[in-house]
């Protein structure tokens, strides 16, 4: 993925600033990582070498990269997921990598959404990620944009909105029993959300059981009067979509959140099906947003 426009500097919300030590040694200390008579070895090796905390502590093997990586994520105030949590899936590389390339990539698709949405004035920050056909990384991209804008410390919310084929609940680690497909045939209610562990600003919605009628869902006013109530406590809204080409619930979708983002992939999407499915969510009258070209 690979952002066209140039980046701007923007302010992201802001949030108060935590009164507890985030000195990398403390970090470490609080994880059970080091303890004092280790601490006492990082700070003489420091003082003889010229060496920073965290490199000293690194040199003397007290710590792996990653954990170092990690202490320093979180002394930023950056929330990460570690290797050894086996219930979410590693396509979550803003969380498990956030110093990885692609990640990157994210932030800076993540940076361009929010000036187009300032830029625009818009205030209702919904989203929904379309593409032409199936295979082009649509749940990828909108599950690790959600980490990334969880992660800005905003309250996120990604619904999966893919009734036919949902995929959200495997990459998150949910249980997929009960759903956006059980709210909307009033078979349950909002405890079908669930928050991600680790990632307390970020909450996700699986798509429930495959019904025999998900475009008619999604079309009934009980889905339009749910983005409304949910709209009031989440600052970001994502909707993980079917392929545009392939039913017309994108379309659909699309209209709800009031904005689109179209993906392609690279040796996969063709310019003809794309320009399409850009041309069908004009016609909707949803706002679209921009294409962004997946290239992993």
């Amino acid at each position: 993925m690979r952002a066209q426009d140039n980046i701007l500097p923007i302010e992201p919300s802001v949030r108060p600033l935590a009164n507890h030590d985030r000195r990398v040694g403390s970090i470490l200390v609080a994880e059970g990582l080091l303890d004092p008579r280790d601490i006492k070895r990082v700070l003489d090796l420091q003082q003889r070498e010229g060496l920073r905390f965290g490199e000293a502590a690194l040199r003397l093997k007290l710590i792996s990269a990653n954990d170092l990586r990690r202490a320093i994520a979180k002394q930023y105030d950056l929330p990460v997921l570690l290797n050894e949590d086996a219930r979410l899936s590693r396509e979550l590389v803003v969380a498990f990598q956030p110093f990885h390339s692609c990640a990157e990539e994210i932030r800076a698709l993540r940076t361009q959404l929010l000036i187009r949405w300032m830029r625009d004035g818009i205030q209702r920050r919904m989203l929904a990620v379309v593409s032409p056909g199936p295979g082009e990384g649509r749940s990828y991209v909108v599950a690790n944009l959600a980490v990334a804008f969880s992660q800005l410390g905003e309250r996120t919310l990604l619904i999966d909105t893919d009734l036919r084929r949902p995929r959200q609940h495997q990459i998150f680690g949910l249980t997929n029993r009960l759903g956006l497909s059980a709210i909307l045939s009033g078979r349950a209610d909002r405890s079908a959300l669930e928050t991600v562990p680790d990632l307390d600003m970020l909450s996700v919605l699986p798509a429930g059981e495959p019904p025999p009628n998900p475009l008619e869902l999604l079309s009934r006013t009980a889905f339009g009067a749910l983005l409304r109530e949910l709209q009031g406590e989440f600052a970001v809204v994502l909707f993980d979509t079917p392929p545009a080409m392939v039913c017309a619930d994108a379309q659909s979708i699309s209209l709800q959140a009031g904005s689109a983002l179209v993906l392609a992939r690279r040796d996969h999407t063709t310019l003809a099906d794309t320009g399409r499915v850009i041309r069908e969510l004009k016609d909707t009258g949803a706002r679209t947003l921009g294409t962004a070209f997946n290239a992993f």
